[in-house]
């Protein structure tokens, strides 16, 4: 009688505010028919995040060891890059430490005013003088401990800034002037901006996941339709108005031809080559040549071909694997979240998918050439201190959402 009495103890629980008896399921049926305790947080998640954040400190190092011999690292240690990318996991990983304990309720009340802040960063960072140049790209703002970069913020808030938007938006979302054109006024702007830094591989990834948290949020299929064809208009003609965009279109559609292979499509081949390299299990982790001052940018854009040429495609298929599930794991969590009646939580873990498998799409297949050249990292493994921060602190929201979905289904509060 005890243990019968004991095994209903766990089911139930006493809500002593309402001063009634709740359910509580606390336990799902394993492959046995026996129950299982469900656990706080989603742990599997959290390594497959962990493991590439150290496979990608482990590249990058790889990736940059050798960028000291040449004159513009001259003056830079050996271990440089290594020490900054580990600086970045480090401050990331103690911010997400930190977002996961706040509330999915305040991260709703303050996306609206989150995306102003980042669309006043997106101002600061193209004033002379304040804005950081690289490369011809204004697009950092020195913090003395690292360069901060806001479109990297633009991403995370936009996702929040869509979702809280189609909450509120959720009884007019049938009329386009309504429900659409204030949310692609807001991507307009943002867009303005990045564009005048330049950032197109940003504003790109913004665009998708904005159009995308509005279709899961949604928005009527002809709507989503005509938003579609204005930003392929609007991708379209910015090609067609710019030089330099429409050399990398060229480039990349021949990128062997004489005239492009030693200039715009240089990177491109080089990555080509770092692939065939690779074959099927790469030439050995250090192994890469083509990370010798051979292909540019390598331990940023380029990561994923530098792994396909030490470790071949067994690596890469590793990796391609490692963002599929993670995707799918965010778009899991977001449509429990909106079954529990969540339904801004659920559209910000579906739009962080949405970022994570597109910007990482983008990414792979401009290092395969299977798209043009833009200038988007690997996210949680290339170089760069304000990706891998953002990266941590947008999947950190993520797993609360998850951690509340599971509380709720045990019957308590979120």
């Amino acid at each position: 009688m005890n243990a019968v009495l004991q095994r209903l103890s766990g089911f139930w629980r006493r809500d002593e505010a309402a001063g009634a008896d709740v359910p509580v399921r606390d336990w799902v049926a394993n492959s046995a028919g026996q129950p299982t305790r469900i656990q706080g947080f989603d742990a599997m998640l959290v390594w497959v995040i962990v493991a590439l954040l150290a496979f990608g400190l482990l590249m990058v190092y790889s990736a940059s060891i050798a960028l000291t011999d040449s004159p513009r690292y001259a003056r830079y240690a050996q271990d440089y890059f290594f020490t900054r990318h580990l600086l970045g996991i480090f401050v990331g990983v103690a911010c997400a430490g930190v977002a996961v304990l706040i509330p999915l309720s305040v991260w709703e009340r303050w996306a609206p005013w989150a995306f102003v802040v980042t669309l006043l960063l997106l101002v600061v960072v193209l004033v002379p003088h304040v804005g950081k140049v690289v490369l011809g790209a204004r697009r950092w703002i020195p913090l003395g401990v690292m360069n901060f970069q806001p479109s990297e913020l633009a991403k995370m808030t936009i996702a929040m800034y869509a979702a809280s938007y189609m909450v509120r938006k959720m009884d007019v979302k049938e009329n386009f002037f309504q429900a659409v054109w204030p949310m692609a006024v807001a991507v307009g702007v943002v867009g303005v901006l990045l564009l005048a830094e330049p950032d197109m591989g940003a504003f790109m990834v913004i665009a998708a996941v904005a159009v995308g948290i509005l279709f899961l949020g949604g928005v009527n299929g002809r709507m989503f339709s005509l938003i579609i064809a204005v930003l392929l208009g609007a991708f379209v003609l910015m090609i067609a108005f710019s030089d330099f965009r429409r050399e990398r279109i060229f480039a990349y559609l021949n990128p062997w031809e004489d005239k492009y292979a030693q200039g715009k499509a240089y990177q491109l081949t080089h990555s080509l080559i770092a692939f065939g390299r690779g074959e099927w299990f790469g030439q050995g982790l250090g192994g890469s040549v083509e990370k010798l001052h051979y292909l540019p940018e390598a331990h940023t854009d380029f990561l994923l071909a530098v792994i396909g040429e030490e470790l071949g495609f067994a690596g890469v298929a590793v990796v391609i694997c490692a963002f599929f599930w993670i995707t799918r794991r965010c778009f899991h969590i977001g449509r429990q979240s909106i079954a529990l009646d969540r339904v801004f939580a659920g559209l910000y873990a579906q739009g962080v998918g949405i970022w994570m498998g597109g910007q990482a799409f983008i990414n792979m297949g401009v290092n395969l050439g299977a798209l043009p050249t833009k200038g988007l990292t690997l996210p949680l493994m290339s170089f760069g201190g304000s990706a891998i921060l953002m990266n941590c602190v947008a999947l950190a929201v993520v797993l609360r959402v998850d951690i509340e979905n599971r509380q709720l289904m045990r019957g308590g509060r979120a």
